[in-house]
């Protein structure tokens, strides 16, 4: 057992030691909870829901302890951090509903009667991102415990500590030991376990497009199932209809919200030629108001990045091999110096379609602005892009919105918002963003075999 010093990306000091699990250590847990899924599989669906229920309320209780280590450990504003501890507790409220309601079907046959279960898999491992450490999380560990699955989680190295504290709280709150199994420690060794260990019968897992698909190829050779939330390269799509001043308020929110560090995070601003400089004389003086900080501090809209190489990974867009800005940069924010990994919101104008800053997926707080001339140029240029997994569009008709909506490939759109993700609808990427679907009542069908049953009455 190896340990990992976390980082406050605040101010680039430690504040614990970790230890990472082995193999030995994954193959230990990935057994209790294969040993443990015989009994809470068997739990009634009333008491299932009610451990749910338990559980959710102890996250409440521990709300703002929560989301003050989150401030700390990956550098949330103190007021995200407190809606991300919320959306767990929402989340395992919503799902507690599920093991009562989860219902199979009849289905008219001739000499019988046909009968549907939803069975679950077994044990699932949930690989969490450092980005969204505790939604995520829940997102994938509480549709999985609804559907009478048991859970080993692994969090990000970089951003274990409120996973670490939502496994304890599931065992205060009831959750039999084994069911639900936080487990830190590196991809390459607990993640890679749970792709290649027969008794983990479903990978979930959200970050970057190039490990889902080497996931997805190892989880081939069991036909074991996958759910993939991957990158993103979101368009957020102004027509000169719209109400600029709003759409250019809002830009700054779609796009610098968790320093960028989010695959839903709007980072092509695409702008119809008429309307194209006012808008950008509109989203200087937002983007300039945005306030960079101290993350536990209640006005600060945007804290830092998550670590020194991903500061230098978003520069290398912005900065030229010399440290000058380079000639696409139309403007920036402020952002601290010294200690932490501090970037200021950068808003680029490229002209080249191909620029990396069009078509890669940066991670960061910046984002280009190009135009366009009509709706099928903007759901050409909304299109050009490996990735699909969200977007917005603004437009004071309806009728385009819809057009504009069914155009897009991607997987959640927002029309006169930046409003991707609700626990109660579906969330997931087209293309090489992803395949599946969390949230909403899709997510339990994702966790359950449906077994046909045919009963004669001959």
């Amino acid at each position: 057992m190896s340990s990992f010093t976390v980082l406050n990306p605040a101010t680039g000091r430690g504040i614990r030691e970790v230890q990472l699990a082995d193999v030995a250590a994954t193959d230990r847990a990935i057994e209790r909870a294969a040993a443990a899924f015989e009994t809470w599989r068997a739990v009634a669906p009333a008491d299932r829901a009610r451990l749910l229920r338990r559980f959710a309320a102890a996250v409440d209780a521990d709300l703002e302890n929560l989301a003050k280590l989150e401030v700390q450990n990956a550098g949330h504003t103190i007021g995200n951090a407190r809606w991300e501890a919320g959306n767990v507790r929402d989340v395992l409220t919503y799902y507690a509903a599920a093991p009562e309601r989860h219902l199979g079907q009849q289905i008219p046959v001739a000499g019988g009667v046909d009968i549907t279960f939803h069975e679950p898999l077994g044990v699932v491992g949930v690989i969490v991102p450092w980005n969204f450490p505790m939604p995520i999380a829940g997102w994938g560990l509480a549709p999985a415990l609804a559907a009478g699955n048991t859970v080993v989680l692994k969090p990000a190295e970089l951003t274990p500590l409120t996973a670490i504290r939502l496994g304890e709280l599931a065992l205060e709150a009831g959750i039999p030991e084994g069911v639900l199994t936080v487990i830190p420690g590196k991809g390459s060794v607990v993640g890679e376990r749970f792709v290649t260990h027969p008794a983990v019968r479903k990978v979930v897992f959200t970050g970057s497009t190039g490990v889902g698909k080497r996931i997805m190829a190892g989880c081939a050779e069991q036909v074991k199932r996958v759910t993939l939330e991957l990158g993103g390269k979101s368009a957020n799509i102004v027509f000169a209809d719209a109400d600029l001043e709003k759409a250019a308020a809002n830009a700054p929110g779609g796009v610098f919200d968790n320093a960028g560090q989010d695959c839903c995070a709007r980072s092509r601003i695409l702008v119809q030629r008429s309307a194209y400089d006012r808008f950008l004389e509109l989203l200087e003086p937002a983007v300039k108001a945005f306030r960079v900080g101290d993350p536990g501090d209640e006005g600060t809209d945007m804290g830092p990045l998550i670590s020194a190489a991903q500061r230098d990974a978003v520069a290398s867009y912005v900065y030229d091999g010399e440290g000058r800005l380079g000639a696409e940069v139309a403007f920036q924010g402020e952002a601290p110096e010294g200690g932490g990994f501090w970037f200021p919101p950068t808003v680029l104008t490229p002209r080249d379609p191909g620029a990396r800053a069009l078509q890669e997926e940066i991670f960061g707080p910046v984002v280009a602005v190009v135009p366009f001339d009509d709706e099928a140029d903007a759901v050409r240029i909304a299109n050009d892009s490996a990735f699909g997994l969200s977007g917005s569009i603004w437009t004071s008709d309806v009728g385009r919105a819809l057009r504009v909506s069914r155009g897009v490939e991607a997987g959640n759109l927002s029309v006169n918002s930046h409003s991707s993700v609700r626990y109660s609808t579906p969330f997931g990427g087209f293309k090489q963003s992803g395949l599946g679907r969390e949230l909403g009542p899709d997510a339990l069908d994702a966790f359950t075999e449906v077994k046909n049953v045919f009963i004669s009455t001959d």
